[in-house]
């Protein structure tokens, strides 16, 4: 498929296409092959020089749109155009990888989640193809060209964010600013043909190419009166109108957000989406823990949140009126809380399983349930409590107590391994809940009829909510909050989901840091962001992106003793891998190193800068394993330990390995010698 499709794009034969000579199979990896290009990319142009004149500017894109023209004339889409496909000699454009995009997907069978790429670059991608779209046209590329046009003038893509999510979020909500914002010497003509360009709906961009360039080159060219892209607001029909990302989600701990302004019938008077950062003050602090801690009465005036207090981890509550937060008196520990139907009582699940409930005005907590390790739990207004336990099925049980009623059972031939994150609908008949099968990006989530114990799948994803507006609200793998129109009567989504809001913190086994009050206000946690850029920071404070165009889930980075590579583990796009990658500075490859296990972290040079030792779970716990960095041979175990290892560091003369071993959270640091059987010695070991 891969080379059937280079075949095709290889007839393709224009001054500023970058033609290809060859392709075809070696040793079984497949090759193209192309002309260098004694010169640089545009991107390195824009590196140097963040914009251009605008007559260059117009000047290169009009090449482009003549190379574009001509590939669409003979049924060849781009689909990746952005400035490091754009080579410059001369200061003249050559487009290369042209039919790439495709010929990957085609030898990719159409499994491009499962193998980890991607199509296009997430500053350029049209808005059909951030949203997935099969079918492209050539009208996808002008987009991409339109969005290439806008840098060269401003000095920035149309959108910008901290994540590809975000991005692609942007791309399909917003609005880019008019360029003559950003720059007023642009000609009207240059400005309206790169709003065009940029138009949401294909429909309204430029038909082909060569309209783009004549408009480009036409001082007469403008857009129409009262065209959408010139608003600063994007609008969308239906009752999902005037909805932009915030900007300050990212940072925030929490976000308040009114949500009726988003979820509204169309025959309403439009609504305000108003949206508030809540961060603690100091004392107060959130405490970052694996599980959903954070609930919202049903009148939306109080919030609980799981945080750090005098007696360590436990509840705080707070009025929405109020700047302060108060800890809540023995939930020291507890997990998961969730308030009652009257707003008047929170229950939770301890560290030991137990399910229990704290009434707010200082009573203290009744144990309902005893080691039933639940997940997730809501009170439904026929007062039984419903929950997902660790490794079964969703339960009920009534709030004074006694056995809990199984009502679901997980179908391990799909993979199933519990039921979680369990959502009662208002009207009694039944509940949402996800299917979880061990790993967010194989989340779905189900509903199932009480009466006839039917269960459905209606979507991919966690944390589903119903919102009283009549809408599903859920978290996508990607950590995107959507919401779908849902009929609770029939227990069906009666339209298409649309995004919210992008970077919700998921939780655990299926969870996710949100909660939807009755009265239509959201509450969510962003945590950390969903990507990492390393620096190098000098002795003098002095900070450098290590490179500027790579960006990932990089959780722990180690440079090589001659400063040359930098080793990192890596989150995957799922959130439950890590494995090794070695990057070559400054702004050289990146290179994986560990292929085995779920986990493979917190990688350690040895002294010679030859291979590396790093922990990984391949084994069953976490060992100290133990690879050359150029890839040749099998990885060798190091340390095999009773107990967990963690963090391994070379001494200089590469003699001792030490590391952090212990079971439970207290961890001692011992001092190993792989090359001696004798036990480790212990360096710092104590209660701490």
């Amino acid at each position: 498929r891969f080379v059937q499709e280079i075949t095709t794009t290889a007839n393709l034969q224009h001054p500023h296409i970058l033609p290809l000579f060859d392709s075809g199979e070696a040793d079984g990896f497949l090759y193209y092959v192309m002309p260098f290009i004694d010169g640089e990319t545009l991107r390195d142009k824009l590196n140097r020089e963040t914009q251009l004149g605008i007559d260059e500017a117009v000047g290169i894109t009009t090449d482009i749109a003549d190379a574009l023209d001509y590939a669409h004339r003979h049924n060849v889409i781009h689909r990746d155009i952005k400035p490091e496909n754009i080579l410059l000699h001369d200061g003249r454009p050559t487009v290369a990888d042209f039919g790439i995009a495709l010929a990957v997907s085609a030898a990719a069978g159409g499994r491009m989640t499962e193998t980890g790429l991607s199509l296009g670059t997430p500053h350029y991608m049209s808005p059909e193809q951030a949203t997935a779209e099969k079918d492209l046209t050539n009208r996808s590329d002008i987009y991409s060209l339109g969005a290439v046009l806008y840098e060269l003038l401003t000095g920035e893509p149309p959108h910008m964010g901290n994540s590809a999510q975000q991005i692609i979020m942007k791309i399909v909500t917003d609005e880019a600013r008019p360029v003559t914002e950003l720059r007023k010497s642009v000609p009207p003509n240059v400005a309206a043909s790169t709003a065009k360009a940029l138009e949401k709906l294909p429909a309204d961009r430029f038909a082909t190419a060569a309209e783009f360039a004549e408009a480009l080159t036409n001082p007469a060219f403008a857009m129409p009166s009262g065209a959408g892209v010139q608003a600063t607001t994007f609008q969308r029909e239906g009752p999902w109108k005037r909805f932009s990302v915030g900007a300050t989600v990212c940072a925030a701990l929490f976000a308040i957000v009114a949500l009726w302004g988003w979820l509204r019938s169309p025959t309403e008077a439009p609504a305000t989406v108003s949206r508030l950062d809540i961060r603690p003050l100091q004392g107060e602090e959130v405490w970052n823990v694996n599980g959903r801690d954070i609930a919202l009465s049903p009148d939306g005036t109080r919030l609980v949140y799981g945080g750090l207090g005098e007696v360590g981890r436990q509840f705080w509550l707070r009025d929405l009126d109020q700047l302060s937060a108060t800890p809540m008196a023995a939930t020291e520990g507890d997990r998961n809380p969730f308030f009652s139907p009257d707003g008047e009582a929170v229950g939770f699940h301890t560290a030991s399983g137990e399910l229990k409930v704290i009434w707010t005005e200082g009573s203290p907590p009744v144990t309902i349930v005893r080691s039933a390790r639940p997940y997730c739990v809501d009170w439904g207004a026929d007062g039984m409590l419903y929950f997902g336990s660790d490794g079964g099925g969703i339960s009920r049980v009534p709030v004074t107590g006694g056995e809990p009623e199984l009502i679901t059972t997980p179908d391990t031939t799909r993979g199933e391994l519990s039921h979680n994150a369990v959502d009662v609908l208002p009207n009694g008949k039944g509940a949402l809940f996800v299917l979880w099968r061990g790993q967010v990006a194989n989340a779905e989530i189900g509903v199932v009829e009480f009466e006839s114990e039917t269960i459905r799948v209606i979507a991919e994803g966690l944390q589903p909510l119903y919102a009283q507006s009549g809408h599903l609200l859920y978290v996508t793998a990607d950590r995107i909050l959507m919401a779908a129109p849902f009929d609770q009567e029939q227990m069906v989504l009666t339209g298409p989901s649309t995004p919210l809001v992008d970077v919700v913190e998921p939780a655990s086994e299926g969870e996710a840091e949100l909660s939807v009050s009755q009265t239509g206000t959201l509450a969510y946690r962003t945590g950390v962001q969903s990507e990492s850029y390393p620096y190098w920071v000098d002795r003098d404070g002095t900070e450098r992106n290590i490179d500027p165009a790579w960006r990932g889930r990089a959780l722990y980075a180690v440079p090589s003793p001659d400063n040359s590579h930098l080793a990192v583990d890596i989150e995957g796009q799922d959130r439950n891998t890590r494995d090794i990658w070695i990057k070559t500075l400054d702004r050289g490859a990146l290179t994986r190193l560990t292929f085995d296990g779920t986990e493979n972290r917190a990688p350690a040079w040895t002294p010679n800068g030859s291979a590396l030792a790093f922990v990984s779970d391949r084994a069953g716990q976490f060992d100290v394993w133990q690879k050359r960095v150029d890839g040749s041979g099998s990885s060798t175990l190091l340390v095999d330990m009773e107990q967990p290892v963690f963090l391994p560091v070379w001494s200089e003369d590469g003699q001792w390995l030490f590391f952090q071993m212990g079971a439970g959270g207290n961890n001692d640091i011992f001092a190993y010698q792989p090359a001696h059987d004798s036990p480790p010695i212990p360096i710092a070991a104590s209660e701490f």
